[in-house]
């Protein structure tokens, strides 16, 4: 499985992706770096994932079991009681897609691209993704229209002269 690196060490990084999960389920939303907001996605959709599995058991052991595995990436029982307790309930009708990255710009002082990332309101729909203009050509174009035989004839009738019709009167204005 691919990880971002980051630029630093396994060890650096998951204090780093705990540190930013533990701030995105106390405050909602965070500003980071695109590069972070990316590596922080996937880590904190399973966190979630868990506080949901967790919500829907009915044994209590394997609540705390779940719990403990969370324990182990955020690293914060605040954090975990608020999001298992409290934040859960938000998440329960959703199949996934917890949170949303909004890009914001480059940083003044180094350049770097910035992102929002927060999590996803319970009743917030989404958008829908327009459809693909190049599917529906490719779709047309893959299925030429059938064209009809007709007999070539020797000589075409001559056609009436079309009878000349009228252009509307230009409307007037009103003042």
């Amino acid at each position: 499985m691919h990880r971002q690196s980051l630029g630093v060490t396994r060890e650096h990084r998951a204090a780093m992706l705990a540190n930013m999960s533990v701030s995105l389920i106390t405050h909602g939303r965070i500003k980071t770096t695109i590069t972070k907001a990316k590596a922080l996605r996937p880590f904190i959709e399973k966190i979630v994932t868990k506080a949901k599995r967790a919500h829907a058991k009915t044994e209590p052991k394997d609540k705390l079991h779940l719990r403990r595995l969370a324990m182990a990436d955020v690293r914060d029982i605040a954090a975990i009681d608020l999001l298992f307790d409290e934040k859960v309930t938000e998440f329960l009708n959703r199949p996934g897609g917890y949170t949303r990255i909004y890009k914001l710009g480059p940083r003044i002082g180094d350049a770097a691209e910035m992102a929002l990332i927060e999590f996803v309101k319970a009743d917030d729909p989404g958008y829908k993704k327009p459809k693909k203009k190049g599917a529906a050509k490719a779709k047309k174009a893959a299925a030429p229209a059938p064209v009809e035989a007709t007999p070539v004839e020797a000589e075409a009738p001559a056609e009436a002269p079309a009878a000349e019709v009228e252009a509307p009167a230009p409307a007037e204005k009103k003042d």
